[in-house]
């Protein structure tokens, strides 16, 4: 409705008051009550476009308040962007190392990383001279057996080193703890160690190769002593296509949660072609094309164990045995589908990658030997056999135990073992 000029109630008559608009023609005048001291010609009419020109001026109100909002979110952000790149440039590795977590295929890492907190410090370098413990045991057995008083001078010797070099591990760790080791000092202590730790690294290595040359092929085992994504072995051939199989081995370990993945075996285009694994604090499991089964085993007790599974591609019927006997069962674990061939076969590691894309979570930390394979299912009788040493070592139709066979890489070793001088 167009309005008229506005006008005073004044004296109960209506007043035009001119020049507050222009001529509109004849005109209907809608009158409002104003102070006396009020401009008539500033007026505002009450109506529509007041409550629209209200709202869009708190609109405007609201937008500004999130830009400013937004405004100090992305301030925020951008410190925060700051500082992540200085926490990862405080972190990375020097030019020409490889990247946190990862080595390169061959290198040896015996002291775990050094610049982790104490605690984990000294509890990597606990497992890495326990394994050098174990090493010396398995050598001092050797000299015995062969009547040698050599092996058994040096081990008493490397042994005394070990226990002086456990010493200035913890005094390292609880100097570390206190603060007061300067950085210079804290180099200077972990070349002494890093240096002492090669050398009998050496030594030992130096026996074990005495060892190698005297004992029968299949008389050795592996050993993992830290989780890491670099250490592992490999088979030297791949498997066949298969449309059943046996897999049996020695396993001892005491790693927790989980005692990581003890075998893998990839395919262009699958990697969990066969795996078993124990991660976390899931059972250990077996995979086959990706399909799933969970296992019976409880080994993580520090003790050796025989354990084997076996599976048949029709109706995928499966069964499990830890130390000769039968602990579950199951069927339709990728039923029809073959294992494939011309893939990779890696001890310690569970593959992303043909051949590669390890994580240090998944590794298994322990020892493993006998690792045997067949493209048939065994029978309980024969299982019994192996687990019990009752027979003649039966040996794997498709993969045999034999230390030609394996390469180890990124610090997994081999020593000598024998399996059913463990049951005795």
């Amino acid at each position: 409705m167009p309005a008229g000029p506005p006008c005073r109630l004044l004296l109960l008559a209506l007043v035009l008051l001119p020049g507050c608009a222009p001529d509109l023609g004849p005109a209907r005048f809608i009158c409002t009550s104003l102070p006396l001291d009020g401009d008539a010609c500033g007026a505002s009419l009450p109506g529509p476009a007041d409550e629209l020109r209200g709202t869009v001026l708190q609109l405007r109100e609201t937008v500004l308040q999130q830009k400013e909002t937004l405004l100090g979110q992305a301030e925020t952000i951008r410190e925060l962007t700051a500082k992540l790149g200085r926490c990862e440039s405080q972190s990375s590795p020097e030019p020409g190392e490889p990247k946190a977590g990862r080595k390169q295929s061959g290198a040896k890492d015996t002291m775990g990383d050094l610049s982790r907190a104490p605690a984990e410090t000294l509890s990597q370098l606990g497992q890495t001279l326990q394994s050098l413990k174990t090493r010396l045991e398995n050598l001092e057995h050797f000299s015995r057996g062969n009547a040698s008083g050599q092996g058994a001078g040096l081990k008493d010797i490397l042994q005394s080193k070990i226990e002086e070099l456990e010493k200035q591990v913890l005094a390292r760790v609880n100097s570390l703890e206190e603060g007061k080791l300067t950085p210079r000092n804290e180099s200077e202590e972990r070349s002494k160690i890093e240096s002492t730790l090669s050398s009998l690294h050496q030594r030992i290595s130096d026996l074990e190769k005495g060892q190698r040359e005297n004992r029968p092929a299949d008389k050795f085992q592996l050993t993992f002593p830290l989780r890491t994504n670099y250490m592992y072995a490999k088979v030297k051939r791949s498997l066949p296509e298969m449309y059943a199989f046996s897999v049996c081995m020695w396993i001892k370990s005491n790693a927790s949660p989980g005692v990581g993945t003890p075998f893998s075996y990839a395919v262009p285009g699958q990697a969990n072609e066969l795996v078993l694994i124990e991660w976390g604090n899931n059972p250990m499991e077996i995979l086959i094309n990706d399909k799933v089964a969970k296992l019976p085993f409880v080994i993580n007790d520090g003790k050796w164990h025989h354990i084997c599974i076996t599976w048949t591609t029709r109706d995928g019927v499966w069964e499990a045995y830890q130390d000769g006997t039968q602990g579950g069962h199951g069927e339709n674990l990728a039923p029809y589908h073959p294992i494939k061939p011309q893939g990779v076969l890696v001890l310690g590691q569970e593959q992303d990658t043909l051949g590669g894309g390890f994580d240090a979570t998944q590794a298994f930390v322990g020892e493993l030997a006998h690792f045997n394979m067949w493209d048939r299912k065994l029978s309980p009788g024969e299982i019994y056999n192996l687990a019990t040493c009752s027979t003649k070592a039966l040996a794997g139709n498709v993969l045999a135990w034999a230390e030609a066979n394996i390469d180890i890489y990124g610090g997994a070793t081999k020593w000598t073992f024998e399996a059913c001088r463990q049951l005795n």
